[in-house]
């Protein structure tokens, strides 16, 4: 079986990225003891065939995004493959994050505004490092088109933002895992981390699904029900982003320019693996 240029060595790349920069760098830290904190534990990786027709049911559908959702040859037409990237948090992030269930830890705090930051170059130097190696590629969360504009054109000013592009539901099509009540998702790590995902005309045979329903690793134990400060989950109707924003919105008036909340990823059956079902 083919699985791709030899020469490409995604895993082995994006490993070392992290390995040298997941760190909380001293100039970042919101005091002393925070200095050098490891963020994430060693990613995962998924590939999904470009054309696979999951995105283009995710196009026909508006609850995968508000706006329509841009199949990955809408971003360039001989896109061939889409790697999903999960970093899982680290334990002592999840840890910490799991001692008081009322606000996010300083750790979660960094590890959602800095390591995302991480992850975000991280990415760009994933594209850098394929490119390099003469093939195409461009990460969704670092173009300009990831944003569309909802509303007229004579009604700019009042009109939403939303994205087109969902890594969740990209890295259910790469093999990664599943959603759970949260809306998060549930992958062989766990669920307490964060995505990205690239575009390419390299190729690199698929990761097999070994699921098939979109909640099929959830067990529906209503634990991150149980937890939730903002009682934005219910098992009728899962996450509701509204109450879910409403807290955000207080934990960043408290700790500003940092937000986060993340209590439903920690302290579940889900937070370092697949759950017994």
């Amino acid at each position: 079986m083919i699985i791709g240029d030899y020469k490409v060595n995604i895993e082995e790349f994006i490993n070392d990225y992290i390995k040298k920069h997941g760190f909380v760098s001293k100039d970042k830290a919101i005091n002393q003891e925070m200095i050098n904190l490891e963020m994430f534990d060693e990613p995962i990786v998924g590939y999904a065939d470009a054309k696979d027709r999951l995105f283009y049911d995710y196009a026909e559908k508006k609850e995968v995004t508000q706006n329509k959702f841009m199949v990955p040859t809408d971003w360039f037409p001989d896109a061939k493959t889409v790697i999903s990237v999960f970093f899982p948090f680290s334990q002592s992030v999840k840890k910490s994050n799991s001692e008081n269930m009322d606000a996010p830890s300083l750790e979660w705090l960094h590890s959602r505004i800095e390591g995302q930051a991480i992850i975000k170059d991280c990415t760009k130097a994933l594209v850098d490092y394929i490119n390099s190696k003469g093939y195409k590629t461009l990460a969704p969360c670092l173009d300009n088109r990831i944003y569309a504009q909802l509303g007229s054109e004579n009604n700019k000013q009042n009109s939403a933002f939303t994205s087109n592009w969902s890594d969740r539901h990209v890295a259910f099509a790469a093999g990664l895992g599943t959603f759970g009540l949260s809306k998060g998702l549930i992958t062989k790590k766990g669920v307490a981390g964060r995505f990205t995902s690239v575009i390419t005309n390299y190729y690199h045979t698929p990761t097999e699904r070994d699921y098939s329903d979109i909640y099929e690793y959830c067990n529906m134990c209503g634990k991150c029900i149980r937890n939730c400060p903002a009682s934005a989950i219910t098992k009728e109707n899962g996450k509701q982003h509204y109450p879910c924003k409403l807290f955000l919105n207080k934990v960043l008036e408290i700790n500003k320019p940092r937000y986060g909340c993340g209590k439903c990823q920690v302290s579940v059956p889900c937070q370092d693996r697949i759950p017994v079902r």
